[in-house]
C-alpha cells in the first residue's frame, strides 16, 4: 500500500478553450471565445493551491497554422494559448495539450475535427490528426504527456477502439511523449456499458505506459482503481465537484499506489463563470496536496 501521508506528485486542472459535449454541443452556435483573463487568473489559482499540472482541452478553440478549416467563429489565436502556457510556466506548471479522438454520434467528443471525424480512423485521418497534435506539441512542448480524450465512444468496436488507442500510443511515444486517456470503467449506470466494456478490454490490451485517469463522480471505487493499478498502468483519479468527492477519491488513488488527481469544471472558461472557476480551484485545490 501506498504511503496515505504523501502528497500526490501530480495535481492537475483540466481547463477548457473549448469542449465537445452534448450539452456544449447545442450551444456551439452562440459560444463566446475563451477568456485569457480569467484563464490566467484559473493559473494563478492553481499554483496559489499547490497545483502541478494543467490540462488544456484545446479542441477547435485554437486557430491552426495547419489547419485553416478547422477555425471556427470562437476559435481563438495560438498566441493566446501561448499566453496561458507562458503564466503555467512561469507558475511551475506543466502543460498537458488535450484533443479528444473518441466517435461519437450522441457525445460529439471528436466534432472537432469535421470534416476529417467523418474519415472513420483511416490513414489519411491518423495523417491529419497528427498534423494538429504536432502543431499542438511545437507550441506547447509538452515535457511528458498528452491527452487524447477516448471516453465515452459508440461508433468503435472493440477492436477498433483498442487499435485507435494503440495508434496514437505509437505517434505519441515516437515524439517522446506519454498517452493519457479517460477511463470510463467507473460508470456504472446501464446506458454506459459499451463505455465500461470498451475500457476494460482496452486494459488488457494496450501498452502499460498509457496513464488512466478514472473518473468517477460519484465516489472512488477502491476495486476500479486497484485493478487499473494492478494491471501495471499509471492511474489518476477524476473525482466530482465537492470536497468529499475529491477527498475520497485522493485516498482511494493513494491505497493503490496511484499517483495524481485531474479536476475540472464542464464550463467555459468565460468572464460570466469566473468566480465558479476560481472558486473551485481555491476550495478544491488544496485538497489534492493533503
Amino acid at each position: 500500500m501506498a504511503d496515505a501521508k504523501r502528497a500526490l506528485p501530480v495535481r492537475g486542472y483540466l481547463l477548457h478553450i473549448t469542449h465537445y459535449d452534448p450539452r456544449w454541443y447545442e450551444a456551439k452556435e452562440n459560444e463566446q471565445p475563451f477568456d485569457l483573463d480569467v484563464g490566467l487568473a484559473v493559473v494563478d489559482a492553481m499554483a496559489e493551491a499547490a497545483m502541478n499540472l494543467l490540462v488544456v482541452d484545446c479542441a477547435d478553440g485554437v486557430t491552426y497554422a495547419s489547419h485553416s478549416e478547422l477555425v471556427r467563429p470562437y476559435s481563438v489565436p495560438m498566441a493566446t494559448f501561448e499566453a496561458l502556457l507562458a503564466r503555467a510556466n512561469e507558475r511551475g506548471i506543466e502543460v498537458v495539450p488535450k484533443l479528444n479522438f473518441s466517435q461519437s454520434g450522441l457525445h460529439h467528443h471528436n466534432d472537432w475535427f469535421r470534416p476529417h471525424n467523418q474519415l472513420f480512423d483511416n490513414d489519411e485521418y491518423w495523417r491529419l490528426a497528427f498534423e494538429v497534435i504536432d502543431e499542438l506539441v511545437e507550441v506547447a512542448s509538452p515535457p511528458r504527456f498528452f491527452h487524447v480524450g477516448m471516453d465515452e465512444d459508440h461508433w468503435r468496436s472493440y477492436d477498433q477502439y483498442v487499435a485507435a488507442i494503440e495508434r496514437l500510443h505509437a505517434g505519441l511515444y515516437d515524439r517522446g511523449l506519454r498517452t493519457v486517456i479517460w477511463n470510463d470503467s467507473a460508470c456504472l449506470w446501464p446506458q454506459a456499458a459499451i463505455h465500461r466494456d470498451k475500457s476494460m478490454v482496452a486494459e488488457a490490451r494496450t501498452p502499460r505506459d498509457v496513464v488512466q485517469v478514472l473518473w468517477d463522480y460519484s465516489g472512488a471505487n477502491l476495486e476500479i482503481l486497484g485493478r487499473i493499478r494492478n494491471a501495471g498502468f499509471e492511474v489518476w483519479g477524476a473525482p466530482g465537484r465537492t470536497a468529499g468527492m475529491v477527498g475520497a477519491m485522493r485516498e482511494g488513488v493513494k491505497a493503490v499506489g496511484g499517483t495524481g488527481l485531474l479536476l475540472t469544471q464542464w464550463i467555459p472558461c468565460v468572464e460570466a463563470n469566473r468566480e465558479t472557476l476560481l472558486a473551485h480551484v481555491r476550495t478544491l485545490g488544496p485538497l489534492c496536496a493533503e
